[in-house]
């Protein structure tokens, strides 16, 4: 029996996975690209197709995160427009390498290696911090960067001042390896914002959102002038992921900025092991890393995304036990 011209079987994995990221995505503001390129890269589909399919599910998932967001009051519109500007543009110029790249037959290789090497950097970086109980050992450049007065200034949530050009700057860049990789950019903004600007991270995550709506828009339109989405993948995540993103939004007002930011870790570091493992039993034919590699893409969403519900519950059933107290007190 097929759905949507895939197998049931194959639909209701996606649908799973939606709902999975889409819960990850909604906790950390990413609109999960950056578990579904490397998952589709993995299953073997063309590194154009696993690109531009990531880019349109990005769009679908983060309509439904922004306005969960908004609700929060977790969004500053400022920063979110002038790094959507940035991102627009920059993804342009992505897209414009990787469809080279597809040309000479390197894209799967070289955007693996990105993959790799982008998502274990970010990943330990965090990790690092997020570990750490020191200030003076936390990985932390907005002082820096807020220091540099450059005109115009911006003032931003969080009593927050940075220069709009490096902003704008910071977007562009962001922009084309968003382009390149196939992402929305959430793995990098959300750093790049949270370590480059000082913005807290619940602001950074709902903030994040917003701008990959419409980013994520752009770029999906883009590569499906190239004929490189892939639409009832794109369709059986997005059935799974609008109840996720409710779920994950609602959590990151239980959980603190450090947990946050230690699972936004995790996440990065098991996809850059699990493109890596794809790569190399590839390269050598050893089917297990093969597997091994699937498993980490599928059990990583699993293990994040029930800890985060876990994390969220907890949190709320202390508030229940310390409100109990205080009656049975007073």
């Amino acid at each position: 029996m097929e759905v949507l011209g895939m197998g049931l079987l194959t639909v209701s994995i996606f649908v799973g996975f939606g709902l999975l990221i889409g819960t990850l995505f909604g906790f950390f503001g990413m609109g999960g690209s950056f578990l579904v390129t490397p998952a589709l890269l993995v299953m073997g589909y063309p590194a154009k197709v696993a690109v531009g399919s990531g880019l349109a599910f990005v769009f679908g998932t983060s309509v439904i995160g922004a306005l969960r967001h908004h609700d929060h009051g977790q969004v500053d519109y400022k920063l979110a427009a002038i790094m959507t500007v940035a991102i627009t543009l920059g993804i342009e110029g992505g897209k414009g390498v990787v469809l080279f790249l597809e040309e000479t037959g390197m894209a799967d290789l070289i955007i693996s290696i990105a993959y790799v090497g982008l998502l274990a950097t970010v990943g330990v970086l965090t990790l690092r911090d997020a570990r750490s109980t020191s200030d003076s050992a936390k990985f932390d450049l907005s002082k820096t960067v807020q220091s540099i007065e450059l005109w115009p200034m911006v003032s931003l949530r969080g009593d927050v001042r940075v220069s709009g050009v490096i902003i704008f700057a910071v977007g562009l860049i962001i922009g084309v390896l968003s382009g390149f990789l196939g992402v929305g950019g959430g793995f990098l903004l959300m750093p790049a914002m949270v370590y480059g600007f000082g913005v807290p991270a619940a602001v950074a995550v709902g903030t994040d959102i917003l701008q990959i709506t419409i980013s994520g828009a752009y770029g999906a339109f883009a590569y499906a002038q190239a004929d490189a989405v892939a639409l009832p993948v794109v369709a059986s995540l997005l059935i799974g992921s609008a109840l996720g993103a409710r779920i994950g939004a609602g959590a990151t007002k239980l959980v603190d900025d450090d947990e946050i930011k230690g699972y936004f870790a995790a996440m990065l570091l098991a996809g850059s092991i699990a493109v890596a493992a794809k790569e190399l039993g590839t390269a050598y034919g050893i089917e297990l890393l093969n597997t091994v590699s699937i498993v980490l893409i599928f059990g990583a969403a699993i293990l994040v995304s029930g800890a985060v519900v876990l994390a969220a519950v907890c949190r709320i059933r202390e508030k229940r036990v310390g409100s109990l107290c205080r009656l049975t007190t007073s």
